[in-house]
């Protein structure tokens, strides 16, 4: 017996226990009409949907503002920073690279005249024609004294003369006059009881110079003055002979007090190079200085 539905859930007839339905799943008793939705159920959901759509704006949007930041912060680091790679194009992409080249721009002309060489200063004292310059004793030989190194020489008497077998010993004067001598230059230098005479010959070119140098005999005069005695007249002394342009260079050297010169005397042999060498680099000073002149108006 069963009061109301507190029965056993078995129905009539097969004595068997039914299978219970799921929760929410029982089927309801009698006869049932059209399945109504359920609004709340649905009024939820959307609801929901609407909370996550709007979540995922909202994150987008932040998103998008990081991007945009990040980008005003790295143009504005480009444009203040020192870098030189700092300052290029974004990308890395040289600005060069998207221009295009005007090639309708006038190529560089160069002109096919080449300049003049410099005056060659040798030339300047090759030929009076060119050898304009002054030349005197005191402009050859300045100063009081010549200093070679730790050597230092006094300078004696000067002397110049358009005669030139005058200033000369044995025969050389016939040489120089031979040849159209135009001025003999003497100067003596001194140093430690030896004394060096140097004498510088001209002629009208250097060919002509060229040819007394190889026909040249005898030796100049030494001369005597301003502290230095006479020498060099009736003993063996050394002598040189050396041409450089249209000048003819000689030197004449020993000691003052008439002592013969020997090939193991060096203070005398080295007298005479340095005052020899000194008179080239004065030649050639004379040159120097003409050739500049003539560069400065071409």
């Amino acid at each position: 017996m069963s009061f109301g539905q507190g029965g056993p859930p078995w129905g009539p007839g097969d004595g068997s226990p039914q299978g219970r339905q799921p929760y929410g799943q029982q089927q309801p008793h009698g006869r049932q009409g059209p399945a109504t939705p359920d609004w709340e159920a649905l009024a939820t959901a959307s609801e929901a949907r609407g909370r996550k759509r709007r979540w995922a704006l909202l994150g987008g949007g932040a998103v998008a503002t990081v991007a945009v930041a990040a980008l005003v912060a790295t143009l504005v680091v480009r444009a203040n920073s020192d870098d030189p790679k700092a300052s290029g194009p974004i990308g890395g992409v040289s600005s060069s690279s998207a221009l295009p080249e005007d090639t309708t721009a006038p190529a560089p002309s160069f002109s096919e005249v080449a300049p003049p060489p410099p005056p060659d200063p040798k030339e300047f004292v090759s030929s009076a024609e060119k050898d304009k310059a002054p030349l005197t004793a005191e402009s050859l030989y300045p100063g009081r004294k010549l200093t070679v190194g730790d050597r230092v020489y006094a300078k004696g008497a000067l002397h110049r003369t358009a005669e030139c077998a005058s200033g000369t010993q044995g025969a050389l004067g016939q040489v120089l006059t031979k040849h159209g001598c135009e001025q003999l230059v003497r100067a003596t230098y001194r140093r430690d009881g030896v004394a060096v005479t140097v004498g510088v010959a001209t002629f009208r070119t250097a060919a002509v110079a060229a040819e007394v140098k190889e026909e040249s005999s005898g030796n100049i005069a030494s001369l005597a003055g301003e502290g230095v005695p006479t020498f060099c007249r009736t003993t063996v002394c050394r002598s040189t002979a050396n041409a450089y342009g249209r000048y003819v260079y000689f030197t004449v050297g020993g000691f003052t007090n008439g002592d013969r010169v020997t090939k193991q005397d060096r203070a005398v042999f080295t007298t005479g190079d340095d005052v020899a060498d000194f008179t080239l680099r004065q030649i050639h000073r004379r040159g120097v200085a003409q050739a500049s002149r003539a560069a400065a108006t071409q």
